[in-house]
């Protein structure tokens, strides 16, 4: 463990000396330090940053301009080891697919890193292992090197969720339980469904009836959540869906392929995928065939992934409230750990449309 500068024997330098050119850096400001400069007890300090409640709102104010003065950051780690937590929330990582334009995974972290530091906690990544989805928790939970967890692989048949209640151990999954109608743990969602319905309208607003789908494979209960919005939107308008659909690998040669096939046996005037990844297929298909998205063809994808900002034309893309996300998983944990009641088993929040010149 390294040893403080201040405290080594012999340097001759006090807590705010620092020599001219000299690339050591000062002791770093104590809780000792903020209390002596705000006139009042070290334990005055403590319930500033842990529990302010309990401090008159003057003396929270000047203790609280003192610590910004002072660059005071408080002893985490010391905190942890009085109360027994480690203040980390784990997440298990996996790497995108090759051959997709998903990097909604990426944004979704960088959003929970923020929200939770914002709530006094920091997010540990750990790799997945597919011969063993249970053994990273596992390890985590017996090490008690996190306090809780954050769950993103609610697919079918999964088995963490239903292994970490069983443990007691608390998690927010995001995601619904799929297939689990007795599950009790707590989620937070993105409402699919919302997302293609909007997209679906869109297209139909700009004219267009004969409006193909391209989804995932039917054993998906997302793909099948997202395939339900544009089957009931184009349902409720009285246009025809038979032949309009297709389910495959979430692959860009596999939505390639897929609009192929739709644009020679069916005819549609537009696309709604599932992911950004297929409707970046149907874009190269349209290519190929020299016809220009929005103008000849109108596509819709889902995600809003950096492809689809970037692209050429501009893909118009179903983006979800990631950081609304974020904040929503963050809020819960922190009633999960104080062990407060949370205010509903599930949240489903909405997406928006982006529009660009695909559609």
């Amino acid at each position: 463990m390294l040893t403080p500068v201040g405290s080594i024997k012999g340097s001759g330098m006090g807590r705010s000396e620092h020599r001219p050119g000299s690339q050591l850096p000062a002791t770093p400001t104590t809780l000792a330090d903020v209390a002596e400069r705000a006139g009042v007890s070290r334990q005055t300090v403590s319930n500033a940053v842990n529990n302010p409640d309990l401090l008159r709102p003057d003396t929270l104010e000047r203790v609280r301009q003192t610590i910004a003065e002072l660059g005071y950051s408080p002893n985490r780690a010391a905190r942890n080891l009085r109360t027994r937590t480690s203040s980390l929330i784990g997440l298990r990582f996996t790497p995108a697919q090759e051959g997709t334009a998903n990097a909604m995974m990426d944004r979704f972290v960088h959003s929970l890193v923020e929200a939770s530091e914002e709530a006094g906690y920091h997010v540990l990544l750990f790799p997945a292992d597919d011969d063993d989805p249970v053994g990273g928790y596992d390890n985590l939970l017996r090490s008690t090197a996190v306090d809780a967890f954050v769950v993103t692989d609610t697919y079918l048949g999964n088995p963490q969720a239903a292994w970490l209640s069983q443990q007691r151990a608390p998690f927010v999954a995001f995601g619904r339980p799929w297939d689990d109608e007795a599950a009790r743990h707590v989620w937070v969602d993105v409402d699919g469904a919302a997302g293609t319905r909007l997209a679906t309208q869109h297209l139909i607003d700009r004219g267009h009836r004969r409006i193909a789908w391209i989804g995932w494979r039917k054993d998906s209960p997302i793909g099948e959540d997202r395939r339900s919005g544009w089957l009931s939107t184009m349902h409720a308008n009285e246009l025809p869906t038979t032949g309009l659909a297709s389910r495959v690998e979430d692959v860009v040669h596999s939505g390639a392929e897929a609009a192929a096939v739709l644009l020679d046996e069916s005819e549609p005037t537009a696309f709604v995928c599932a992911s950004d990844t297929l409707a970046m297929g149907v874009l190269h298909t349209l290519w190929i065939r020299q016809l220009a998205p929005g103008r000849d063809i109108a596509v819709v994808g889902f995600d809003d992934s950096q492809v689809a900002q970037v692209y050429p034309v501009g893909l118009t893309s179903v983006r979800q409230p990631l950081e609304d996300v974020a904040v929503e998983i963050v809020r819960t944990l922190r009633s999960l750990l104080s062990h407060q009641p949370v205010d509903t088993r599930g949240v489903l929040l909405a997406p928006t449309l982006a529009i660009r010149e695909s559609s």
